[in-house]
């Protein structure tokens, strides 16, 4: 982790520290240890402090201590949903006073989370004030705002009064915290979490609580696998922003077997129709920690550059509710094209990474499964339900004792007033007398005099029959695990009712929507379609002007270039280009530059070598075929689907050897059926093209043989029509039908009239 240079200066820098602080005496007592072991043992140290006490969420109740010190201290301050709101400074300062001594602001950014209704599937806080907005806004400061806990809040502290869990001392030892909630709400899965560890993250989604409450009951009366528990209950994460998830059952299955996996989460929309058969799109539900605002700029800034051209405005329309409104360009653009270009360039549509990464028992870090989770969370409650039978029935127990006592009272009050009346030690002396323990000597003790009545006695019979039976039944439910499981399921159900789905706050968010195939946008889907003219010079340099109509000699060139290839074209085309490396480059004819000037040079759009020369030029069209060749005479016939590259450094099509050089691009027109080829050595030969070869790649067959020079020119053509060639200022047909032979031969002269420059 740390080189050498690292150590000796870290070692340097301890030891000036330790000489500043420590007088001479001191130095004797220290203890002398290696660097690397200090290191160590630090390092580890807060690894295990970030990883148990500040990033993972505990399994039981799914809370981080901060929040957990949060609701306890709202707990303390009485902030129940019934009643009036505090300050939030309020709480931030009693929490940092006494169990979380960080900052403030950090206290108080888990607390406006945990009241935010986008950031959380159900709230923990009620929040009056400014609690910030899904645009990314902040909460006003501690000092305007209120805040209290809601009913799912009290859900997690539920019995916490009643010895339900363990407290632990806070940082200075003055007073107590607990160590978890009581959590009578399956707060992990409904709420989620995320936090970043030494090591290691947790990534949880949201759940909707009926559905974890569903397969709780299953948990419950059996055994059920994960895969049954996501298709007959949980079947997929219910995000607070609503939303449509888009992923197939058996990638949600995998993902909960093994706690780790993706969801894709796309934005909700709807088709407004409009006047004169326009539409909008209203946007009514944005994915899950997307912040809107930022949305809307990016989607803006795709409309201001043209990556959509298919799309004319965006409108915030937003109130209480999302309302996004995408206006297009045209009626014709189909909404479910546009939609899926924006899925693909912007955050309405995002993948929530999910990792189930929580705290064992509050201490041990691991990857559970979705069933693991829910087995950790019944067992909490099951310990929860056990100590607060036991603290119950310590109680009734405890009653019992005091109504036992009274009972004797009253059987023998004239006796008990005697002795409280004229002995010096009446607690002793009743303790002595009745038989009593210290507690009901001590009780009646206490009793007021107007409790003397014989109405009472009734009453305390009343309640000693009541509490008896209570004292049975508590006694039965300790010792019987069947009876804790039907009283967990009664209390599962009782939840399910308070948020289930036919409630405002547990009906389900997120529409589980079908996963969909494989999609492809059209690239002239995405680019404004405009004509154009490609204009590039010998020397490489390329431009692309507006229009079809130039005319070749009114374009100009750098001093000492000249033009090679013009050609029209559309933003929408690509654009082939052949070199003499056997390489074939791509370049969109919307990234062409402008073009006023001279253009730029081609090799600062794609990877060519500086000593490599453009052969040929040409525009793809799917399904074209072409014939390419080397300057040695070897070639083959290719596809252009085949020619298409995606990246700058080209696709190599054409293997040459270190000597050879590509030569040849031509197409091949419907209805060709042979090819003609022509050497520098002025040997002329045709045969069908049938012998030629469809490759996507390699050195080809042999054209034609050559005892000196090289390729020079090739042509593809009908031969019933005969071959067409340059002839002075014009052209000139030719019947070649005695100069067909076969492929590789060496040929013989061309027809009277042939270019000099053995070019057609």
């Amino acid at each position: 982790m740390y080189d050498d240079v690292s150590l000796d200066y870290l070692r340097i820098t301890v030891f000036i520290a330790i000489t500043f602080f420590y007088s001479r005496d001191e130095m004797n007592n220290i203890e002398q240890k290696p660097m690397d072991e200090i290191l160590s043992e630090k390092y580890l140290a807060y690894a295990l402090s970030t990883i148990t006490s500040r990033s993972l969420p505990d399994v039981r109740d799914g809370m981080k201590p901060v929040h957990r010190r949060i609701l306890y201290a709202m707990h303390q301050l009485k902030l129940d949903p019934a009643l009036s709101p505090k300050k939030c400074a309020r709480v931030v300062g009693d929490v940092i006073g006494q169990y979380h001594p960080h900052g403030d602001q950090s206290v108080y950014d888990a607390l406006v989370r945990l009241a935010q209704e986008f950031s959380v599937r159900y709230p923990l806080v009620d929040g009056q004030g400014n609690f910030g907005n899904i645009d990314g806004d902040n909460a006003a400061a501690m000092r305007y705002t209120e805040s209290r806990m809601t009913e799912v809040a009290k859900a997690m502290l539920d019995g916490i009064e009643e010895n339900a869990v363990d407290f632990r001392p806070t940082y200075d030892g003055e007073t107590m915290e607990p160590a978890v909630f009581p959590a009578a709400f399956p707060n992990l899965l409904a709420n989620g979490s995320s936090g970043i560890a030494v090591g290691m993250a947790t990534n949880i989604p949201p759940h909707n609580v009926d559905e974890l409450c569903g397969a709780c009951e299953a948990l419950i009366d059996g055994d059920p696998t994960v895969a049954e528990l996501v298709r007959d209950h949980i079947n997929a994460p219910d995000f607070p922003t609503g939303g449509t998830l888009v992923e197939n059952q058996d990638t949600i299955i995998h993902a909960y077997e093994t706690g780790k996996g993706a969801f894709r989460l796309r934005a909700k929309w709807e088709k407004e129709e409009l006047k004169q058969g326009m539409y909008e799109i209203i946007i009514t539900e944005i994915p899950y920690q997307v912040q809107k605002s930022k949305l809307i700029e990016k989607i803006a800034d795709l409309i201001n550059t043209k990556k959509i051209p298919m799309l004319d405005d965006v409108r915030d329309e937003s109130a209480e509710d999302i309302r996004i409104v995408l206006t297009p360009k045209n009626r014709n653009v189909e909404p479910e094209i546009l939609m899926q270009a924006l899925y693909r360039m912007s955050d309405l549509e995002t993948r929530f990474s999910m990792n189930l990464n929580v705290l064992e028992g509050g201490r041990i870090p691991r990857v559970m499964d979705l069933k693991e989770i829910l087995r950790a969370f019944l067992d909490h409650r099951q310990i929860v339900l056990v100590r607060r039978s036991n603290h119950r029935l310590d109680k009734v127990n405890h009653r019992l004792e005091v109504l036992d006592g009274y009972l004797i009272a009253y059987l023998n009050i004239d006796e008990v007033i005697r002795i409280i009346r004229e002995e010096d030690h009446p607690k002793q002396e009743m303790i002595d007398r009745f038989g009593l323990t210290e507690v009901q000597a001590e009780a009646i003790l206490n009793m007021r005099l107007r409790s003397l009545r014989k109405l009472e006695e009734f009453e305390i019979k009343k309640e000693h029959d009541a509490l008896s039976k209570e004292k049975d039944e508590l006694e039965k439910l300790i010792k019987s695990e069947a009876r804790q499981w039907t009283v967990i399921k009664k209390q599962i159900q009782d939840l399910r009712k308070t948020f289930g789905k036919d409630t405002v706050l547990g009906a389900r968010r997120t529409v589980i929507g079908t996963a969909p195939t494989l999609e492809i946008v059209p690239d002239e889907a995405m680019i404004e379609k405009e004509p154009i003219t490609v204009i590039c010079s010998k020397m490489g340099w390329i431009r692309a002007m507006k229009g079809h109509n130039i005319d070749p000699k009114d374009l100009k060139y750098k001093d000492g270039d000249k033009g090679a290839f013009v050609f029209p074209a559309q933003t929408t085309d690509k654009i082939l280009v052949f070199a003499s490396n056997g390489r074939f480059y791509t370049i969109g004819g919307d990234k062409l530059p402008a073009g006023r000037g001279f253009g730029d040079p081609i090799r600062l759009m794609v990877d060519l070598p500086n000593d490599c020369d453009i052969i040929d030029m040409m525009l793809y069209r799917e399904g074209q075929k072409v014939v390419i060749a080397a300057n040695t005479g070897h070639g083959f016939i290719a596809s252009m689907n085949d020619l298409i590259a995606q990246t700058k450094g080209g696709k190599q099509v054409l293997n040459v050897g270190d000597k050879a050089k590509a030569a040849i691009c031509r197409a091949v027109n419907d209805g060709d059926d042979h090819i003609a080829v022509i050497g520098t050595n002025r040997k002329f030969l045709v045969f069908p093209l049938s012998d030629m070869p469809e490759m996507a790649k390699g050195k080809g067959v042999i054209l034609q043989k050559y005892k000196g020079g090289g390729l020079s020119d090739v042509k593809t053509f009908p031969i019933a029509q005969g071959l067409t060639f340059k002839y002075g200022s014009g052209e000139r047909t030719e019947d070649v039908s005695a100069w067909i032979m076969g492929r590789a031969a060496q040929g013989k002269l061309p027809p009277n009239g042939f270019p000099k420059n053995n070019r057609f």
